[in-house]
This record gives structure tokens, sequence and C-alpha cells, in this order.
């Protein structure tokens, strides 16, 4: 059992030595524990910190390209290099690097494909009320999505198992927290969570500016996510509400056929025009949600056979790098 611990880096040369100092060099049931540093375009000395402290496997990127890709890049190499479990934490010292047995234990046991760190967001003392707030809601939008009844989605500290990352594919920009979660439930993956206390907070974070953008970028990301996994349902409800707009000035208009046209005087062309323009709508929505639905059906085939692509390349890989002895 090899398990693959990433750290993502920018410009983490303080913090970094107490990250690594706190990783378990050991962990029951694992027989290889490897340090993985991903330098998204650093500008410091963290790779140098890194290798002068005894990591040995790295991935580089020349400019800032965003923790999704740094995430999705070092499970890339994890895989490649024979990992069966992949643990995401952060280079900034917020999680406790100490509980990490604890978070791959699940995995290892065979009870979860995905372990998240329940960072118990209430408690944290540099979190304001308006963003302590915004983590519920997030998380309950997310858990809505997913169909999972997670406490904390937006936790970094995460363990995948290997054939959970052979399903999950990340194809946003901004952060993989939310969409991994989206996908995972949807793909019927077991997640749990394990309680944590985070560190103290040590700078401001540096995936966005402020809480509205956090915000904003988070909405589209599930929005993208929710979209992938049910678009039927979307265009389903909205062209129900459509019709049941449209209807209504069909019905007005019959009641007053019924009566003689004497209640409203006779005049409904404009209503009629507007009950046409909702029923088109309507109709157009249905067309939407059948086409999305088939989009939906076509993804999946499509990552069925990346699913099965990744297999074989990274089965492949991982002989090829650990060649077995005669």
């Amino acid at each position: 059992m090899k398990v693959f611990i990433q750290v993502p880096c920018l410009n983490e040369q303080d913090t970094l030595p107490s990250v690594l100092k706190k990783i378990p060099k050991s962990i029951p049931n694992v027989d290889s524990i490897e340090i993985l540093i991903i330098d998204d375009g650093s500008t410091d000395g963290t790779v140098r910190v890194a290798k002068k402290l005894g990591v040995t496997h790295f991935v580089h990127h020349t400019s800032t390209m965003g923790l999704a890709r740094s995430f999705s890049d070092g499970v890339h190499y994890a895989l490649a290099h024979g990992a069966d479990v992949v643990v995401n934490t952060d280079g900034d010292n917020q999680y406790p690097q100490e509980r990490i047995g604890d978070l791959v234990k699940p995995i290892i046991d065979g009870e979860a494909d995905m372990v998240i760190g329940d960072r118990q967001t209430h408690q944290i003392a540099h979190f304001s009320r308006f963003k302590k707030l915004m983590q519920r809601f997030g998380t309950y939008i997310v858990n809505q999505a997913a169909g999972s009844s997670l406490p904390d989605a937006a936790s970094g500290f995460r363990a995948y198992s290997r054939q959970a990352l052979y399903r999950i594919n990340i194809v946003t920009q901004f952060s993989y927290t939310m969409e991994t979660i989206i996908q995972a439930g949807n793909k019927r993956l077991k997640i749990v969570s394990i309680p944590i206390d985070t560190n103290e907070k040590t700078r401001e974070s540096r995936l966005f500016r402020n809480s509205w953008h956090h915000m904003v970028k988070s909405g589209e990301a599930i929005v993208r996510s929710y979209f992938m996994f049910k678009p039927s349902g979307f265009f389903a409800g909205l062209g129900i509400l459509f019709f049941i707009g449209g209807a209504v000035p069909f019905v007005i208009y019959a009641i007053d056929q019924i009566e003689g046209g004497r209640r409203h005087g006779g005049g409904h062309l404009q209503s009629l025009i507007l009950g046409v323009t909702f029923l088109t709508a309507s109709l157009l929505s249905f067309a939407l949600g059948v086409i999305a639905d088939l989009q939906r059906i076509n993804r999946i085939l499509h990552e069925d056979t990346l699913e099965r692509l990744k297999r074989l390349e990274y089965t492949n890989k991982d002989t090829l790098a650990s060649p077995q002895k005669k």
C-alpha cells in the first residue's frame, strides 16, 4: 500500500518546514509514504526548502495555474508512480498533518472511497459570522447536488482512493473541492468525513481576493458540476413553470368564452400572445432538457472510456516505474 501526500505550494518557504515536519513517517498497513510538492509558480525558495528537507517528488508549473490544475497534475503524477491513496493538504500549515493516518484509515479499511477533514468551521475563531454562514450555505448546496450529508464541503484536507481518482475528472479552473464531491456523490462513491482542528492562520488566502470572489467562483463550480449530472431536472422544472404561466391566459380566455365574453369585455389578445410566448418557451425548455440529457449520457460513455484509459495508462506506468524482481 503506497500513500502519496501532495502539497500544493505557492511561495510557502516559511510554512513548508512545519508542514513537512508533522507529516507522519509511518501509517498502519501502509508500506510507503511519499511526499509530492506541487510548485504552482513559486518565486521564493519553496522548492529549495523542500529538497533540503528530503522531498524527491515534484511537479513544477512555470506560472501560477491555480489550485484545481495543481490538484489534477498532482493526482496524475501520484497515480503514475503507483499511489494507492492520494492525500491532499496545503502548504500554509492550515491542516493538522499528524491526522493524515486517521484521514486515510477509512480508505485502507475499505470503508470509503473519499475522506474529508471536517474543519468544524463554526469553531474557527478567525472566520467571520458571515463567512461561517456562507460556508454552511455552500455546503448545503453541494450536499443537495451530490446527494451527500457532509459537514464541510470546502475543506481541502482530503484523501482519495486510487479507484475514486480513476472516476473523477477535474474540469473547473478555480477549486476542485466542490466539484469532486458532486462528481463522487453522483457516481455513487462512498464519502465520509472526520472532525479535525485546524492550526492558527498563517496568511490570507491566495486562492481568492475576498469572500464575495470566493462565493462567485464556488457558485460557478457548483452550477457547472450540477448541470453535468442533473441537467434534465433543471430544464424540466423550467418547462413546467413556463407551461403554467402560458396556460393561465388560455384558461381565463376559455372561462370568458363560456360566460359569453362579458367578464373581461372580450379583450384577450395581449394575454393570448403572452400565453403563446410562455408555451413556446416551455416547449423549448423541454427540448433543451432532452438534448442536455442526451449530452449527459454521451458524457457518461466518454467518462467510462476515459476511466479505462486511465487504468491502462497508470498500470503500465506503475509497472515500468517498479519492475518486478526476478
